[in-house]
């Protein structure tokens, strides 16, 4: 059982309060634009389908419930607490950044509104999918605290997996709206893990 005064207990209300504001970061954003997409990507759902339910398997795979197959070093267990807390905080902070960059352009479906622009600022000048770094890394932290070993590995396998899916379907909508600004774009940023430099690229 875990006790709320202990590293553990720290660590969970830590992740708990995270999902909390970035549950916040989703009803208050900028709603988009009414009226049909220009265009959409209904292969995307099946991405948000899988990564739905990696979120749920580590929830529910959790490590109080399964058979201990390995004992895992208590020294192990807190540097995971450590890293869950740092991970949860900076995921959220992400969240909120993309979210905010992104504007009334965020959707949780793969689409294109009137007026859609290519955003390269903020978060998207490090990487070109930041949302999903961030719901990534929350998986991760989640999983660090609450999830056994397996079922962090099967979470973030199938997340991978929907992850993919949903990139590809967005960025073959962008590639057909910018062309050879969006290819260059995708050439220079990576998708998901970011890659820091002090080089930067300007795009038009």
């Amino acid at each position: 059982m875990i006790r709320l005064a202990s590293i553990d207990g720290v660590a969970l209300g830590t992740v708990f309060l995270c999902w909390c504001a970035i549950s916040l970061v989703f009803l208050l954003r900028k709603k988009p634009p009414k009226g049909p997409a220009a265009k959409r990507a209904p292969a995307s759902l099946w991405g948000i389908a899988m990564q739905s339910f990696s979120y749920a398997l580590v929830w529910k795979l959790r490590r109080d419930a399964l058979p201990a197959f390995v004992t895992i070093p208590r020294a192990s267990v807190v540097a995971g607490d450590v890293v869950a807390m740092v991970l949860a905080v900076a995921s959220a902070w992400l969240m909120l950044e993309s979210v905010r960059t992104l504007g009334k352009q965020w959707s949780i479906e793969a689409r294109l509104v009137e007026g859609h622009r290519l955003i390269v600022a903020g978060p998207y000048s490090y990487m070109r999918h930041p949302i999903y770094t961030a719901m990534l890394g929350m998986l991760v932290a989640t999983g660090l605290v609450v999830s056994d070993w397996f079922g962090l590995l099967a979470a973030v396998t199938l997340f991978s997996l929907g992850t993919v899916i949903r990139v590809q379907a967005e960025e073959r909508l962008l590639l057909e709206r910018f062309g050879e600004d969006f290819e260059a774009y995708r050439r220079f940023v990576p998708a998901i893990i970011p890659r820091f430099s002090t080089r930067r690229a300007t795009y038009s």
